[in-house]
């Protein structure tokens, strides 16, 4: 899964569908002329065109204001109420003058741009109308851990740079004291996390508080610099007052809220439905992360069937072992063996660099195109690795820059090397770096189109890629195809356990038990798992219905096509667009198909849209 960044913490950590380049950011005053597009005496479809591509540029402009304040000012956004409702209300009317255009006077892949552009304000729109700016941390993530990121936004070429990176840090105390402010509000209301998968979340905070501001992560990007002048010693010299009494100050205060107030008056039950509209939000959230108009129960049913499907396959492999156990005594004995387990961070970041280099070679097995941005493997930083998912993929955040794979090094003995292979394809390649990189590097598409992350295609396509490794041989023995039967299980487990939780009734040592009697995943895993399902509701349904998706329109492309069939050029077909809906993903692979019956010979069409 993509790791989200500052830009998507500043409303509201539910707001972490929008990956990368995307964000909740103040807007300037709105054009009068949006709502009301100036006619001219060109055909209806370069009308409809030049409406679209004109509200394109003026919110793209909008979402990136920041960017435009001088280099001295602070880059703390505005989250006042006066602001969060003055953004919503014109996210609103983008919507509204967007909805007016003819959809039939556009081209495809404009179609698909406005459909991709109201997604990603319409979440923005429901965030707010639902309060998320109540709850702006999950269990493994917050507001105050982004900022952690801030530094990505200042080039630190210039003192004008560092004095605006400055100005960041001294407006802490502020900004910590609007999020602990509505946090308040939502206490007062019942929208909390629960305190199950709180207790231990402090620990997040204390470790960026720094005795000496010289060993301050805010400091160390200024310790980088090379030049040594005496205006950039004076500059270092108030970055460290900055941080000993900005910085240090307000995540001081946040610690001391949550252990004195936010944690031990967390509620007690895990269901998001106990929250003001929480059925609602609920549904909300399921339409938003998978794209799909889908019941709570409906997706229960499938996740149960699926892991019953899973299931059987997992016992094929005891039969290849000859193990005379059952699934359940073969799962415990693999949580148990040293074999299965590095001795050191350094051999897990070894294995998953050597299993990263054997599926790049691979890949044109499976792909006619691959991203020019490269990758790197890294550990997940100390500092939230104790509650953190087992691996991540970070985007970068500028062509200068490459994606990583991070891997979590915390509690070695629960990060099993069986399972690292299925990791790699879903966090790396031909996971998220090669399909994110890919649709990055589609300069053709507008920046919403390239910038806007839908989690049922990203986190689908993951999943898929984890089954690709498979057809190429990538899982060398049998223990690596459990350890990917597992991570299948736990996305099929995912539909189950979310939906139980969050509206029907599931307790919480429910769903750790159901997860412990599936997979292989550590006991440790599945309880920072659940946890993040507990306070991230509806976002895992995505992976595997995303899944289901792509392998449906695989098997009626191939079904269709016959002798036709090509696989890499499935693959271009399911990734020409970038991130897509679901629906509009069915669409390309419908389209793919009619092209490729109708001119079966002509493969540069074959990715292409009409």
């Amino acid at each position: 899964m993509p790791r989200f960044t500052l830009k998507h913490m500043t409303i509201s950590c539910l707001a972490i569908s929008l990956i990368s380049l995307n964000g909740c950011y103040t807007t300037t005053q709105s054009d009068p002329s949006i709502n009301a597009p100036v006619l001219t005496n060109n055909t209806a479809e370069n009308q409809a065109s030049e409406t679209l591509n004109r509200l394109l540029d003026t919110i793209w402009n909008d979402e990136m204001a920041e960017s435009e304040h001088e280099l001295t000012a602070s880059k703390i956004p505005d989250i006042s109420l006066n602001t969060l409702q003055r953004d919503a209300q014109q996210y609103q009317n983008y919507i509204n003058a967007l909805n007016a255009i003819d959809k039939t006077a556009l081209n495809h892949e404009e179609q698909i741009t406005l459909t991709i552009q109201i997604y990603r304000l319409q979440n923005y729109v429901d965030e707010f109308r639902y309060n998320a700016h109540f709850v702006p941390l999950t269990s493994e993530y917050g507001f105050h851990s982004s900022l952690l990121n801030m530094h990505y936004r200042f080039d630190f070429n210039n003192n004008q740079s560092i004095q605006g990176y400055i100005n960041t840090l001294n407006d802490f105390p502020a900004y910590f004291a609007q999020q602990i402010a509505y946090m308040r509000q939502g206490m007062a209301v019942g929208q909390v996390q629960p305190k199950a998968v709180m207790e231990g979340f402090e620990a997040s905070v204390a470790a960026i508080i720094t005795d000496d501001p010289l060993d301050s992560p805010f400091m160390t990007p200024l310790m980088g610099l090379e030049r040594n002048s005496e205006s950039l010693q004076v500059l270092k010299t108030q970055a460290m007052d900055a941080i000993a009494n900005s910085v240090n100050v307000a995540y001081q205060a946040f610690y001391d809220f949550l252990v004195n107030e936010y944690i031990p008056q967390a509620k007690t039950d895990i269901a998001v439905a106990s929250w003001p509209e929480g059925y609602d939000f609920y549904q909300n959230r399921i339409k938003h992360y998978t794209t799909l108009d889908m019941t709570a129960d409906e997706i229960h049913t499938i996740g149960l069937k699926e892991v019953a499907r899973i299931r059987n396959d997992m016992q094929g492999v005891l039969a290849q072992l000859d193990f005379k156990g059952t699934i359940n005594e073969f799962i415990d004995f693999l949580r148990t063996n040293e074999q299965f387990y590095a001795q050191s961070p350094d051999e897990l970041i070894d294995y998953a660099m050597v299993l990263s280099k054997r599926i790049d070679a691979l890949l044109p097995k499976l792909f006619n195109k691959l991203p020019r941005t490269p990758y790197g493997v890294a550990p997940v930083p100390d500092s939230i690795a104790p509650k953190y998912t087992t691996g991540r993929y970070v985007s970068p955040r500028n062509d200068r820059q490459p994606g990583y794979y991070w891997v979590n090094t915390y509690a070695l003995d629960k990060r099993p090397l069986y399972a690292l292979p299925a990791l790699t394809l879903h966090e790396a390649v031909p996971g998220h770096h090669l399909q994110i990189s890919l649709a990055r590097e589609m300069t053709d598409l507008p920046h919403v189109r390239r910038s806007t992350y839908i989690s049922a295609f990203g986190e689908g396509w993951g999943l898929y890629s984890e089954f690709l490794g498979k057809e190429v041989g990538f899982y060398e023995t049998p223990y690596d195809e459990f350890g990917r039967l597992s991570y299948e299980m736990w996305r099929a487990c995912r539909l189950v356990v979310d939906t139980g939780m969050h509206v029907m009734g599931w307790t919480r040592q429910q769903a750790l038990d159901y997860m412990l009697e599936n997979t292989a995943l550590s006991e440790h895993n599945v309880t920072t798992e659940i946890d993040r399902y507990i306070s991230w509701p509806g976002q895992a349904l995505s992976y595997k219905l995303g899944e289901i998706k792509i392998k449906d329109l695989r098997a009626k492309a191939t079904l269709a096509l016959g002798d036709d069939f090509d696989l890499r050029e499935f693959h271009a077909a399911v990734l020409a667009h970038g991130s897509v809906p679901l629906t509009v993903l069915e669409q390309n692979i419908n389209m793919y198909i009619e092209r490729k019956l109708t001119d079966p010979q002509n493969s540069e069409k074959i990715s292409k849209s009409e």
